[in-house]
């Protein structure tokens, strides 16, 4: 009888010592593992946000001296009438001016005629040599000597064209002259060819600037794409319209957006070829601004100008953005 309440009492303790274990080997592993190697605290507590804040405030002091200073200064000198003499304040009657001023008239149809030939042929060239070069063999020599006439001043390759285009020695006049394109007469002495000259200079030297940015694109397109239209039977042709060109669409409109900015500024192989002429052939309206404002010395009238220049860029380049972006919005 001893023995077997014995018995019966060590089986309930051995019952009890495993519910007690289980219950314990439970906690431990609802318990979260600690590190066993604790991170040292910091001594830099993190900096408040206005600590950076006040960082920032010298190089936010200085581009906003650089930039909007001018640009409030620009609005300012754009409603006097100021010259080498002095300056008087006369409204907007520089404005009024420019609508009845034929040469600005005409150099906004000559600037507009000089971006669309210059943009067209630096799309279509740039993305054909982007579409050749990309996964070539000789891709990194080719991209290098694509890139060498970028590399160069404009000022500097319009001196070099300009001797290419010289009536005597030049050896671009020799060909257009072989060829029957010209006559004895130079390039550039002629309003009728005087302005694609400037524009195959352009063409020359910021094509490989849009070849560059659609070669970064190219390799983005997805392959698994292609290889499906592919398979579907799509020949090469309708495989860049339906799927490469429509993938390049977001790099593409940062190319335009650059070279339209450009060719609303960069005035320097124009300059150095015609200088405007051959009368006002190609006289576009940056080259215009610069004589009124550093030949003529009519600053206010060359504000009223440039601030005009500045409001169309910005408008036409929203255009742009909007044009750009039907494609993508229309996939979606």
């Amino acid at each position: 009888m001893t023995d077997a309440t014995h018995f019966g009492g060590g089986a309930s303790g051995l019952t009890g010592d495993l519910f007690r274990a289980r219950e314990h080997s439970s906690e431990v592993e609802a318990r979260p593992i600690s590190d066993p190697k604790p991170k040292p605290r910091s001594f830099n507590p993190p900096a408040p946000k206005r600590y950076y804040l006040y960082l920032m405030a010298p190089a936010i002091a200085i581009l906003a001296f650089i930039s909007l200073y001018p640009f409030f200064w620009l609005i300012v000198l754009s409603l006097q009438d100021v010259d080498i003499s002095g300056g008087e304040w006369v409204g907007f009657k520089n404005y009024a001016r420019l609508a009845k001023d034929a040469r600005f008239l005409d150099g906004w149809v000559l600037l507009l005629q000089y971006s669309a030939m210059c943009l067209g042929l630096q799309l279509t060239i740039g993305l054909m040599l982007a579409v050749i070069v990309n996964n070539n063999k000789y891709e990194k020599f080719l991209v290098t000597a694509l890139l060498m006439p970028m590399m160069m001043a404009p000022a500097v390759a319009g001196l070099l064209w300009l001797f290419l285009y010289n009536g005597t020695f030049g050896w671009y006049h020799w060909i257009f002259q072989s060829l029957g394109i010209l006559d004895n007469a130079s390039i550039l002495a002629s309003a009728d060819t005087a302005m694609y000259a400037i524009v195959l200079v352009d063409v020359w030297q910021w094509t490989p600037l849009i070849t560059l940015i659609a070669l970064a694109g190219l390799k983005k397109v997805p392959r698994d794409q292609l290889e499906a239209n592919m398979v579907d039977g799509a020949s090469p042709l309708r495989n860049f319209f339906a799927i490469t060109l429509p993938n390049l669409y977001p790099v593409l409109l940062i190319a335009v957006l650059l070279r339209f900015m450009d060719n609303f500024r960069f005035i320097d192989h124009i300059l150095v070829l015609t200088g405007g002429g051959p009368g006002s052939a190609t006289k576009i309206l940056p080259v215009y601004l610069f004589e009124v404002a550093f030949k003529f010395f009519k600053l206010g009238r060359g504000a009223s100008i440039a601030l005009t220049l500045l409001l169309v860029t910005i408008i036409l380049g929203m255009i742009l953005v909007r044009v750009f972006d039907k494609p993508k919005s229309g996939r979606s």
